[in-house]
């Protein structure tokens, strides 16, 4: 690859909108067969498609997560989610990680806890298919269905940490979402009711049936959300606090179920 050529690439790139264009000029490069498969690629990011589907794949807590096409992207800011549950976890721990998209969350927590009884969940079948990638039988179990519906029972009261990256963006919002988002990745994923906190309330509704005495529920959440969901949780028991972290733009609600 000649830097000419690098160069030109680099400019498309920009033209179309992409922020970060140098960094995804190299990695569209690296990713890139051939000449003929690389221009197939450049052309369908200056189209909007997002870049992990293109190069399949997403750097998510220093792991590469494997992404397909019309599955959520997972980001940066959910690194923040990972963090948190991480701080209140323990190895060995029984770890839920509803909505799992990719199953990135799951994995990420199995790596940082050095092992955890992992069941990762989500409606679409085709992030299942894409987590049961990431989430090889070593590292959990993947179930298809909505929210806790296809966990084992013997599982009630006995979860440690209860994590849900759950959509939480409003229905009138969705049209104001970036391109990328907007149109290549699954609405389900993306659609959180009117006020955007429809299936916050169902996960913390169930959640006191699945928690462990002393465990916890984790949402992402928006900064501007953040009070609702605390309330959702307080009415259903748990006992909510608020973690930010500016510098990604992150909020997430922990809801302990108290211990006895």
């Amino acid at each position: 690859m000649d830097d000419e050529m690098e160069k030109s690439i680099i400019t498309r790139l920009r033209t179309a909108g992409c922020v970060f264009a140098e960094d995804e000029t190299r990695l569209l490069i690296s990713e890139a067969r051939t000449p003929d498969t690389l221009a197939a690629m450049v052309e369908r990011r200056e189209a909007g498609f997002p870049l992990e589907h293109i190069i399949g794949w997403a750097d998510f807590c220093s792991i590469r997560i494997a992404v397909e096409p019309g599955v959520f992207v997972p980001r940066r800011r959910t690194e923040f989610l990972v963090h948190q549950a991480a701080a209140l976890a323990m190895p060995g721990a029984i770890v839920v990680d509803l909505c799992c998209g990719t199953g990135a969350v799951g994995v990420a927590l199995a790596a940082a806890l050095g092992g955890i009884e992992l069941h990762a969940i989500d409606i679409d079948p085709v992030s299942v298919r894409c987590a049961r990638r990431n989430v090889t039988s070593a590292v959990g179990n993947v179930y298809e269905g909505d929210l806790y519906q296809p966990l084992p029972s013997k599982l009630r009261g006995r979860v440690d940490v209860l994590v849900a990256n759950a959509p939480y963006v409003p229905t009138e919002a969705i049209k104001l979402l970036p391109q990328e988002a907007r149109e290549h990745e699954a609405r389900v994923a993306l659609d959180g009711g009117t006020d955007g906190l429809d299936i916050q309330r169902k996960v913390a509704t169930e959640a006191p049936l699945w928690l462990a005495p002393g465990g916890h529920l984790l949402v992402e959440t928006s900064q501007q959300q953040a009070m609702q969901t605390v309330e959702i949780f307080a009415r259903n028991g748990l006992i909510p606090r608020v973690a930010n972290y500016d510098e990604l733009d992150a909020t997430v609600v922990i809801g302990t179920w108290p211990a006895l």
